[in-house]
């Protein structure tokens, strides 16, 4: 393993600590229009910008399905690049980007994405809305590693070097390195389509693994700031087959977030397999800034 200790990995992705949440009552409400009909009868009224954020091992061709949508129903759409480089960076490089867009914004995180917009989101005024999906909504100081041990039953959480292959990149700081997940099943861990794709068409899910985009390891360690969501009302949909972020822990999140919950018969990718659900959400969040 390069450069990498594993067992600086390892104590990583083990020593953490699940603390005890308050949880604010949450508001359940699932989107009940399609998106066509939002689209016929809000046509008159000004809509605000929707930016979708992906996740780790993703790159912005993972929201196409959801994308589609949004833009037949008339939203003006950007999914900028994610660098996957650090928390703090990622979040600059979002809240950058967005600062430029004139008009209201609804920010969307998928996965580690989550992490990504609940820090970026708190420097950003034009920002109205937060949506989660299949995310992380971290508080203060939680860390992407911390979250998936935080309740059992998540397919990263076992030893790393079962799931990881580690490679080193130019310029990074001693002991970190880039992160791509395993194709094939290894002990524990159940392999690519099982664990990241479930629920995923087997030959799409073949071009997902070889496509991914690496994900640094010191990213996954790296506290989160001062959550948007304090400030900002939230939606979340929780893929109840979930292996990634197990869904008791996405239900804990959102309900100490005080969110809008939206539960989806759907793995990690609901926003791959259940794209409409999503998108109905995501208009949901876009209506209520009006």
């Amino acid at each position: 393993m390069p450069r990498l200790s594993r067992r600086v990995i390892a104590a990583a992705f083990t020593a953490v600590t699940a603390g005890t949440l308050a949880f604010a009552a949450p508001t359940t409400a699932a989107p009940r229009t399609s998106v066509a009909a939002d689209a016929t009868q809000h046509s008159s009224v000004a809509k605000p910008t929707i930016v979708l954020v992906h996740g780790a091992w993703a790159d912005a061709s993972s929201w196409n399905p959801v994308m589609s949508r949004l833009q037949h129903a008339g939203y003006t759409v950007y999914a900028p690049p994610n660098p996957l480089r650090g928390v703090a960076s990622d979040a600059e490089t979002i809240a950058d980007f967005v600062a430029t867009i004139p008009s209201p914004v609804v920010l969307v995180g998928h996965s580690y994405g989550g992490m990504v917009i609940t820090n970026a989101a708190t420097s950003l005024p034009n920002v109205k809305a937060l949506v989660y999906d299949d995310a992380y909504i971290p508080a203060q100081n939680e860390t992407v590693f911390q979250i998936n041990a935080a309740k059992p039953g998540s397919c990263v959480g076992v030893d790393p070097s079962a799931f990881l292959n580690l490679v080193p990149y130019p310029g990074a700081a001693p002991g970190d390195a880039d992160a791509y997940l395993k194709t094939a099943p290894n002990g524990a861990y159940q392999g690519f389509d099982k664990c990241f794709a479930n629920g995923v068409p087997s030959a799409q899910a073949k071009l997902l693994a070889a496509g991914q985009r690496p994900f640094a390891v010191s990213a996954g360690s790296e506290p989160s700031g001062d959550p948007a969501w304090k400030t900002l009302p939230s939606w979340v949909v929780v893929g109840t087959q979930d292996h990634v972020i197990p869904p008791a822990e996405q239900l804990a999140m959102a309900k100490r977030a005080g969110s809008h919950i939206v539960k989806v018969p759907a793995g990690h990718l609901s926003l791959i397999t259940r794209p409409s659900t999503v998108a109905a959400t995501v208009i949901a969040a876009a209506r209520a800034t009006g």
